[in-house]
């Protein structure tokens, strides 16, 4: 298995969150990860961080942001030219899916903690 360095947007520090069980579960099967969400906080050891950090050679992003919150992302998203987009449950978008799939992004409609626990990841 290969490291996928992996964005994770709408990281938080809330046990009760999905994003915070991706972030601690992708770390765990050695994967580097960065967090990005909203608000300060750490999960799984690491920074959330908070100012759109651009981040180089990322071949995921998982969204844990719903739709009505993704346009003031989708710059970010695009500029950060990941291989792939995963669109976990409750995130699907078709508009960005669609400026994601124009620029050659595959994306996903999928969770990432059932892709990880199933090796699919």
């Amino acid at each position: 298995m290969s490291s996928k360095k992996t964005l994770v947007l709408g990281a938080s520090d809330n046990p009760a969150r999905y994003s915070f069980r991706a972030v601690h579960q992708l770390k765990s099967h050695g994967h580097e990860v960065v967090p990005v969400g909203i608000r300060k906080g750490q999960v799984a050891g690491l920074d959330i961080a908070i100012d759109r950090p651009l981040s180089s050679d990322v071949d995921t992003i998982t969204l844990y942001v719903g739709p009505q919150h993704q346009p003031v992302w989708y710059d970010y998203i695009l500029d950060l030219n990941p291989k792939r987009i995963i669109f976990n449950p409750g995130t699907e978008n078709p508009e960005l899916e669609k400026l994601a799939q124009q620029r050659g992004i595959q994306t996903e409609e999928a969770c990432t903690l059932v892709m990880l626990a199933i090796g699919q990841y």
